[in-house]
């Protein structure tokens, strides 16, 4: 008998691969949902990461984009602070010939006046093209010292204004808009009481304030 007239047996089983899926286990298809759902979680974290890798860099391309407007303001808005260092001098020429013209040589000397007039309105001209730059002169007599704008150059005895007061101004300061572009050079007091804080009087040094009417000791 040829193997083509051979008869099927019947009891022959097929193989395990060609089992329906309803002869897959409880075990098996708890197994299978344990892998798939390990895998989402796996792809879930590693896109998570990636969003948060993209949102850091979108954060630091933002601060990059401001960091340099804030750059190019500046720039901008400083760019004249060498030339008005460099001119400043000629104010400070301007000062000079005022201050030495005498008084009573202007009032007996119509041309000298006239003279002296056209100097004060050139020195207010050149003011006037320095403020239109953000360029302004500082004058702090009479104000407290400050070493962000001022420079002291002596200090003077003084009881009569609380210590640290500017008295005297030898060459005026100049601010870039809240920038110094140069101190004013100032003789500040000594010996005289603390300066006043935040609204309260003057406390002579050596002594302490008095506490406020009603105040109990420590």
């Amino acid at each position: 008998m040829s193997d083509e007239q051979k008869p099927v047996d019947e009891h022959v089983q097929p193989p395990a691969s060609a089992a329906s899926p309803d002869d897959v286990g409880v075990e098996q298809l708890k197994a299978m949902i344990g892998a798939l759902q390990n895998d989402l979680d796996k792809r879930l974290e590693d896109l998570s990461g990636k969003q948060d890798q993209y949102l850091r860099a979108v954060a630091e391309t933002e601060n990059v984009r401001r960091r340099l407007e804030k750059e190019k303001e500046e720039t901008a808005k400083y760019a004249v602070t060498k030339f008005a260092k460099d001119i400043l001098s000629v104010g400070d020429n301007f000062q000079r010939v005022i201050a030495a013209v005498p008084k009573e040589a202007v009032e007996t000397d119509p041309a000298l006046k006239t003279l002296l007039d056209g100097v004060v309105l050139a020195e207010r001209d050149y003011k006037s093209v320095l403020e239109r730059f953000g360029v302004r002169a500082i004058d702090p007599t009479g104000q407290p010292f400050d070493p962000h704008h001022h420079q002291a150059v002596m200090e003077k005895e003084d009881t009569s204004v609380p210590a640290g007061t500017v008295l005297q101004v030898y060459q005026v300061g100049y601010l870039l808009d809240d920038r110094c572009l140069r101190p004013a050079m100032a003789v500040v007091s000594r010996g005289g009481p603390k300066a006043a804080k935040n609204g309260d009087a003057a406390v002579p040094e050596g002594s302490q304030a008095t506490p406020p009417s009603g105040a109990s000791d420590a």
